[in-house]
């Protein structure tokens, strides 16, 4: 891959937001919501509670942080390739001496910039509004957060795949695809509360074992780092990482055979 090319798209999508405000308000204000939502429920559950459920009941502030690293790496994907097409941008870097390889890493890193700002912002506020550390998750926050960053990339490539075979009337799936695995993904609660049948579903996504994983370190009375949750992450998102991109790479070459790129600079 050349790294001159990669570079010069990361500056493209960088310089959207530094030379617009709106953008960067964009980028922090619905995460911020979120926080609020979710902090002052924390605290009037924990007020609600008794004995150990007090301090375990802070997970969903930590749930909410994380499901964004998620969330944030997804939307770095879709929405920069979407910027790609509501500039009509999209056929100069198809026609341009940039390797698909070359665009989506750029979109990667984009994705790590998004998240690098959205967390630091949320960690700051959630110590300053209620006294949740997220460096508290210790030596595991680091393997969490690279698994929630490989599995949310996958998850941009899907919805990226999806609107380029069916056009801008797909554009909404750029917001939609990470919530529909959500449900799934044990985010607010535990696995054991799915039925039955659900459960095995949801073990089969990555970002299952991270919260369960994370539920397992605050956790007062376990309070411990599962090396299995982590080898089963990890392991998914490369089987995930591999079909993602198969199915990526069948779907541009169908839409380059059907000429369906056109499409994106006719409207």
């Amino acid at each position: 891959m050349n790294i001159e090319a990669i570079w010069g798209l990361v500056l493209r999508y960088v310089f959207l937001y530094t030379r617009n405000f709106i953008r960067i308000v964009e980028l922090l204000f619905w995460p911020v919501m979120e926080l609020l939502v979710w902090g002052f429920l924390t605290v009037y559950l924990r007020e609600s509670a008794t004995g150990d459920l007090r301090e375990f009941i802070v997970f969903l502030i930590g749930a909410m942080i994380l499901w964004d690293v998620l969330f944030r790496s997804q939307q770095g994907v879709a929405i920069s390739f979407l910027e790609d097409v509501w500039t009509r941008n999209l056929l100069n870097v198809f026609v341009a001496p940039v390797r698909i390889t070359e665009y989506l890493a750029a979109t990667f890193v984009i994705g790590l910039l998004r998240i690098l700002v959205t967390v630091s912002v949320l960690t700051l506020l959630a110590a300053v509004l209620y006294q949740f550390n997220l460096f508290d998750l210790g030596f595991s926050l680091i393997p969490f957060f690279f698994n929630l960053l490989v599995f949310g990339w996958c998850l941009g490539m899907i919805s990226t795949a999806l609107i380029l075979r069916w056009g801008q009337a797909a554009e909404a799936l750029a917001w939609a695809v990470p919530f529909f695995i959500q449900p799934v993904s044990a985010v607010f609660y535990p696995v054991a509360v799915l039925p039955s049948w659900l459960q095995t579903v949801a073990w089969l996504i990555p970002s299952t074992h991270v919260f369960e994983g994370m539920r397992n370190v605050l956790d007062p009375e376990q309070a411990s780092f599962s090396w299995t949750n982590l080898a089963w992450a990890t392991g998914l998102n490369l089987a995930f990482a591999l079909l993602t991109a198969l199915f990526f790479a069948w779907i541009l070459r169908l839409v380059r055979e059907q000429g369906l790129l056109t499409k994106f600079a006719s409207h």
